[in-house]
C-alpha cells in the first residue's frame, strides 16, 4: 500500500478489517531500517495494520539509529540519551498522525521492537501509557534514562511480551533479565523469554511472540 506522508518514513500493511484496527507499529534495531521487521508483516495476524518506520538519524554508509552510540578513549559504550528521548517524542507524534490517517483504534496499540526499537518501545509505553496496550520487546532491555515514568496507575493496563538470546553478544542477558522485575514493581504483567540464539530472533521465539499476540 502506498504511504501515507507522515512525518517518519514508513511501510505499512494494512489490515482485513472494514473497521477501525489494532496496530503494530514496528521500531527497527540500530543500523537498520523499516525494511527489517516488516520481513514479519505477512506472517502477523491479518486484523492488524501493521507499520515499519525508520529511526530518524541516518548512519553512514547505511542504516539509521533511533540514538548515536558513542566510545570514550577506553572503549566503553555510551548512549546519546539526548537524542533517544527526541526519537521518543517523534515516535509518540507519528502513532497519532498514523492513528489518524489510517483509521486504526486508539485503544489497540501494540510496540514492536528489536534491540535499539525495544528500548524506546519501553521508553515511550512507560512514558505515554495512554498511547499503548501491548509491548513486544526482543534482545532490548529498559533504559530508565529515556523514560519520563508515568503515573503508576495509568501504567497497570500495559501488557509486556520480552524476550532475549541467552548468548547475545551485543546487548548481555543480564540486562534483560532485569525487566520482568521493573515492570513487576509498577504492577506491570510481563512474559519474559529466553531463547538459546545470539543477537536475533528464531523460529520459536517468533513463534512465542505469535502465541503472546493471540492471548493479547
Amino acid at each position: 500500500m502506498t504511504t501515507k506522508d507522515l512525518s517518519l518514513t514508513h511501510l505499512i500493511e494494512p489490515s482485513k478489517l472494514n473497521q477501525a484496527s489494532p496496530l503494530i507499529l514496528m521500531l527497527h534495531g540500530y543500523g537498520s531500517d523499516e525494511k527489517d521487521l516488516f520481513a514479519f508483516a505477512n506472517y502477523l495476524p491479518d486484523n492488524y495494520t501493521v507499520i515499519s518506520v525508520r529511526a530518524p538519524y541516518p548512519m553512514q554508509p547505511m542504516g539509521n539509529a533511533w540514538y548515536a552510540i558513542n566510545f570514550d578513549a577506553d572503549a566503553n559504550k555510551f548512549s546519546d540519551t539526548k537524542q533517544g528521548i527526541e526519537s521518543r517524542e517523534k515516535i509518540k507524534m507519528f502513532l497519532s498522525e498514523a492513528i489518524d490517517a489510517y483509521y486504526i483504534n486508539p485503544k489497540e496499540v501494540t510496540l514492536f521492537g528489536f534491540s535499539q526499537g525495544t528500548i524506546l518501545s519501553f521508553a515511550t509505553a512507560l512514558t505515554y501509557p495512554y498511547l499503548v496496550k501491548n509491548i513486544i520487546g526482543l534482545s532490548g532491555y529498559i533504559d530508565k534514562n529515556m523514560i519520563d515514568l508515568a503515573d503508576k496507575e495509568a501504567l497497570k493496563h500495559l501488557r509486556v511480551f520480552s524476550s532475549h538470546g541467552s548468548a547475545d553478544q551485543v546487548i548481555p542477558v543480564e540486562w534483560a533479565r532485569k525487566t520482568p522485575d521493573i515492570l513487576k514493581s509498577l504492577s506491570i504483567d510481563c512474559e519474559f523469554k529466553e531463547f538459546p540464539v545470539g543477537h536475533g530472533v528464531n523460529q520459536d521465539n517468533f513463534q512465542a511472540v505469535l502465541d503472546w499476540l493471540k492471548r493479547h
